[in-house]
């Protein structure tokens, strides 16, 4: 029987942010109309940088929590243990930016990657420069060599607290970043987990223990630990931590750190300080001063047992600025001052009325001679959904079956996005619209790298004239730069650069002998690279397996330029 105070699951979320913002009105406010961007009240008004950061809910008070004087600026919030969307990170920055530019932190995952980046290519659009630091303190969730791809858990509190005092005191967008990633380079982690979590929409433990078993290294969303075996001590358990920390860290005499000891969820208080004790006692022994203290719920996974130590080996400056006071609604440090209080009125707002966006809508750019894109991204968008069965299919063979899904989904938000705008929208208006839309339809990482690689290509868009082969190459790099691969690793990449090639050899064909010329390129290729091995993605986990089998996702280009074709030659007759 699932135990949760919850109303229905499907809404916890919302529910909770309704919650939230009619308990806080003075200290946070919602930048877009479905509330999953919050700021604090004051954001946008100061002329300091901005700092948004973001993630899936389940983890209070990570992400949200940390909105406030000293902290960050503002944050998008996802769904239980899943990304935010670029257009809620997006809104998040916009409401934060006052002309000093904003940073992006947050933990290491793929989804919060690709979705963040993603946002960066839309306020860059805007004017808005952004930079990003990612929390990579986990160090049993990757060997140190692999420190880059470590992710980001508790420790990202300490990247708040510095990065935020450093905007707080007026430093530039540089100066914080740099802050922001000296703190996460000299941060580590390590966590237990006793029991699992519970998601409210399945109502299923994440992952499951025996009775009386532990898991060291167990991520936040139940991710597989180091080390499973009996319960042991709070003292032996607090002995592996500090093990592998003083490993990575020069402890040595005289040196100083702040210490988070941190529950994550369900573990009591007292059993915190017992961590606490042990932490302590291992650094005095070491003669390291432990500068600063924070023992609680600082980063959880709903009801999960268990509990984390963080370590941030400081410098004069990182402490100096760990020191500076803190609002938040769930974290109060030292003494703050000034207000917070929000720009109208101090009356909570309507759970059934969300707030609209504080910032003006971007106007259209509009163009004379628009060309045929719109019409023909219309038409294909209309087609490609007849593909779901056989990309879910291929997808489920090699990946995790969410391909069908993901182009379906994405294509029916492109035709919405590109059926709202005016005829005579520009080139790089229709590029910016198809591509943000398929890249938030359905967070993933084909959505967003293919959703990316289109923002990429309205970057370099001149309309003047349609140049498919410019268009290509800017998505290529984009997808190629992104997503990590090579050509030749048997990813969507190849079919790409497949079709940059065959359209820079018939570049004085028709626009319709182009488009055959391509797709029976790429046809020829999806068939030969069915027979290698698969070298990135989920598809490379199945090793052997993917010998014999197409890449779901060059035959996902494969049909887009199948419909391409039907479309031109229905366009012609």
């Amino acid at each position: 029987m699932l135990r949760k105070i919850i109303n229905d699951p499907q809404s916890f979320v919302d529910e909770t942010i309704d919650g939230i913002l009619l308990a806080h009105p003075d200290k946070l406010r919602a930048a877009d109309a479905d509330r999953r961007a919050i700021v604090r009240a004051d954001a946008g008004d100061s002329g300091r940088v901005g700092i948004v950061t973001g993630g899936g809910s389940g983890h209070l008070p990570l992400f949200l929590g940390y909105v406030g004087r000293g902290l960050a600026s503002g944050v998008a919030v996802g769904s239980v243990f899943s990304s935010p969307s670029p257009e809620q990170i997006h809104a998040a920055t916009l409401a934060s930016d006052d002309g000093a530019g904003v940073l992006y932190l947050y933990g290491n995952y793929g989804g919060d990657v690709y979705t963040f980046d993603l946002a960066a290519d839309l306020s860059a659009a805007d004017g808005v420069r952004t930079t990003t630091v990612v929390g990579t303190d986990d160090i049993l969730s990757a060997p140190q060599d692999k420190a880059a791809t470590r992710r980001g858990v508790a420790g990202l509190f300490f990247a708040y607290k510095t990065a935020g005092a450093s905007a707080e005191r007026g430093d530039d967008l540089d100066t914080v970043t740099e802050i922001a990633q000296r703190t996460a380079d000299r941060t580590r982690t390590m966590g237990v987990g006793l029991s699992p979590t519970i998601l409210p929409a399945a109502g299923e433990p994440t992952f499951t223990l025996d009775e009386g078993e532990m898991e060291i290294g167990i991520g936040i969303h139940g991710e597989p630990g180091h080390h499973r075996g009996p319960l042991e001590t709070a003292d032996q358990i607090t002995d592996r931590f500090m093990e592998e920390l003083v490993k990575e860290l020069p402890l040595e005499d005289g040196e100083s750190v702040a210490v988070l000891v941190n529950g994550l969820g369900s573990t009591p208080l007292e059993e915190l300080y017992l961590v606490y004790r042990r932490v302590h006692r291992t650094l005095a022994d070491r003669g390291v001063e432990i500068a600063h203290t924070f023992v609680g719920e600082y980063a959880t996974s709903l009801e999960m047992a268990g509990a984390s130590v963080s370590i941030c080996h400081l410098d004069d400056e990182l402490s100096e600025l760990i020191a500076q006071p803190a609002d938040s609604p769930f974290f109060m440090h030292g003494n703050p001052t000034g207000s917070t209080a929000p720009r109208t009125s101090p009356a909570a707002p309507s759970a059934d009325a969300p707030a609209a966006p504080e910032h003006s809508e971007r106007e259209i750019e509009t163009v004379q001679a628009p060309g045929p894109l719109r019409e023909t991204l219309l038409a294909v968008a209309e087609r490609l959904p007849a593909h779901n069965d056989e990309l879910r299919e291929l997808d489920a063979a090699l990946g995790d079956g969410d391909l069908g899904i993901t182009v379906t989904a994405g294509a029916e938000a492109v035709h919405e996005a590109l059926s709202s705008l005016p005829d005579n929208a520009s080139l790089r208006e229709v590029l910016r619209a198809a591509g943000t839309a398929f890249a938030s339809a359905n967070p993933s990482t084909f959505a967003a790298l293919l959703g990316g690689a289109t923002l990429a290509a309205a970057s370099v868009a001149d309309d003047e004239q349609i140049d498919p082969l410019t268009l290509v190459t800017a998505i290529q790099e984009r997808v190629a730069q992104r997503g990590g691969a090579d050509v030749g690793d048997k990813t969507v990449l190849d079919a790409i650069d497949v079709i940059r090639r065959s359209l820079s050899e018939s570049a004085s064909s028709s626009p319709v002998e182009r488009a055959h010329a391509a797709r029976d390129a790429v046809g020829v290729a999806v068939t030969e690279y069915a027979e290698k091995h698969s070298m990135r993605g989920r598809a490379a986990w199945v090793g052997e397996r993917s010998v014999g089998r197409k890449d779901p996702g060059q035959v996902a280009a494969l049909r887009f330029l199948d419909d391409l074709v039907d479309h031109l030659h229905d366009r012609s007759a």
